[in-house]
Formats: C-alpha cells, structure tokens, sequence
C-alpha cells in the first residue's frame, strides 16, 4: 500500500480535532502508513478454518455458587438503624 499523502494526514488530525506542525505530519504520515500496510498483511491470512470469537481469552465465570445460607438475626440486622418499627427499617415518607 502506498504512504498516506500529506492532505490523508491532515484530514485525519481534522478529525481528530488536532493541530500538527508539518514534522508531526510526516512523522504520523510514516507511522500511520506503517499500520495500515501491517493491516493489509493480516487481511492476506487464511482464516477460514477459525471460528468466529469475542475473545481469545477463555471464558471463566468469576462469580461464586449461589448457596443459601443462614440469615442474621433481625436484632442484629436492626441494631444500627435509627428507626425501626415492628421488626422492620423505619424511614421518612419519600412521596407525599
């Protein structure tokens, strides 16, 4: 693939919303040039063989087993609250 002009670099930066001085222009114009052409030589690989992916990491379920266990007293689940009534949390009515 051929280096990107000068006038490709400047509409990218544009937007990009960035101003560059002419040397950032040639020196993103290498660079820039650089990828696209590695770009291309992975479009020539043969990838009919390989199944669609999200990842190419496995996929590990990172949260632990559900497991029912003993709930904490209500005297002790209660013992912070500044209000409670009949058992239960006691609080300011939010709607009128």
């Amino acid at each position: 693939m051929a280096a990107l002009s000068p006038q490709e670099v400047e509409h990218i930066a544009e937007l990009a919303k960035l101003q560059l001085s002419d040397e950032e222009k040639a020196l993103y114009a290498e660079q820039l040039s650089a990828i696209l052409d590695y770009f291309n030589r992975l479009q020539q690989l043969d990838t009919d063989d390989v199944p669609p992916m999200t990842s190419v990491l496995p996929l590990n379920n990172v949260l632990r087993d559900d497991v029912a266990e003993a709930c904490l007293p209500t005297d002790t689940l209660l013992g912070n609250a500044p209000d409670t009534e009949a058992d239960m949390f006691r609080v300011n009515a939010v709607l009128d």
